[in-house]
């Protein structure tokens, strides 16, 4: 089989609400799987939401403020483990609809080393139900320092699903260049890109790691509102007087392996988008570029990955 039908869901996720996020994903994901869907791409921290607020409530930069910590709580209290009951359901949802599904996490470890950690994680369920990849964000960027612990390399590679050959990085990971080269050399068919939303530089990024790898690249970005910030957090006016304002807007978009838009950007709305791909267009993209075959030096550069779990 070498055509797939592939969906970004690009809508809000319900922020720091577990139960809720939950219930409107499997809702989503039958939606995507009414339309054909095969492998299903949910966006950067789908559960439960992207912590843009880091960027833009002021009482988070503030030390030891109480508000910053209460909204710290309700993101740990509403994250996941992995394995776990929700990532159980996911599976059993996905081995129903017989469908791949690609997802941001928050994950948190409940116990053992690194007890209470919380990692933007990147997961991906085969049509069998089962978790086929899971790996950490390497490094987080900038504000999410104060949130997450730094990744590992394990499962720093694609795997075989159904229904291709599928690889992801999180958000500036896209800018990490052996990063990128380890998921190449790994033979990677669709490359999943999730993002808080795909906004100008990172459609960039998204278009030349597609032409690099010469592989299909599904861009997922998030979406959220001003009114989507916790409520423990103090909201500057000039957002407050703006509620529906969107602070993440989405930009999801399904591009080739010769880094032209498939499917273009969606800003402002929340969608199900759909395409079907051919993943033999991979094979016939690397006749004149292959940076891990013919166009590649192997003899002079080389790359060594660690890929034990921390």
């Amino acid at each position: 089989m070498s055509k797939v039908k592939v969906a970004i869901v690009q809508h809000k996720a319900v922020h720091l609400d577990l139960q809720a996020t939950i219930d409107k994903t499997i809702a989503l994901i039958d939606e995507a799987a009414d339309q054909g869907a095969q492998v299903t791409v949910f966006g950067e921290t789908w559960l439960t939401g992207y912590p843009i607020w880091l960027d833009y409530c002021p009482d988070v930069a503030l030390w030891n403020n109480p508000r910053a910590k209460a909204a710290f709580t309700r993101m740990v209290k509403n994250s996941v483990a992995i394995p776990g009951d929700e990532t159980r359901l996911l599976g059993e949802k996905a081995k129903e609809k017989g469908v791949v599904l690609c997802m941001g996490v928050n994950e948190r470890i409940a116990s053992g080393p690194g007890n209470g950690t919380l990692y933007n994680s990147f997961i991906i369920i085969d049509a069998s139900g089962e978790i086929v990849n899971h790996r950490r964000k390497l490094m987080p960027t900038y504000t999410e320092r104060l949130l997450y612990g730094h990744g590992d390399g394990c499962d720093l590679n694609a795997v075989d699903t159904r229904f291709g050959r599928i690889s992801g990085l999180i958000c500036w990971e896209h800018w990490m260049p052996l990063a990128r080269q380890a998921l190449h050399e790994s033979g990677e068919q669709i490359h999943v890109a999730v993002w808080p939303s795909v906004h100008e530089a990172h459609q960039i990024a998204s278009r030349s790691y597609a032409f690099e790898g010469r592989c299909f690249v599904l861009a997922a970005g998030q979406m959220f509102q001003v009114k989507d910030i916790p409520d423990e957090l103090w909201v500057p006016q000039h957002l407050s007087d703006d509620p529906d304002k969107w602070l993440l807007n989405g930009g999801s978009c399904v591009i080739g392996p010769d880094g032209m838009y498939i499917v273009e950007p969606v800003f402002g709305q929340e969608t199900i988008m759909t395409a079907e791909i051919d993943l033999d267009a991979c094979i016939g993209e690397r006749m004149n570029l292959d940076v891990t075959g013919h166009y590649s030096r192997p003899d002079i550069l080389k790359l060594t990955v660690n890929r034990d779990r921390k």
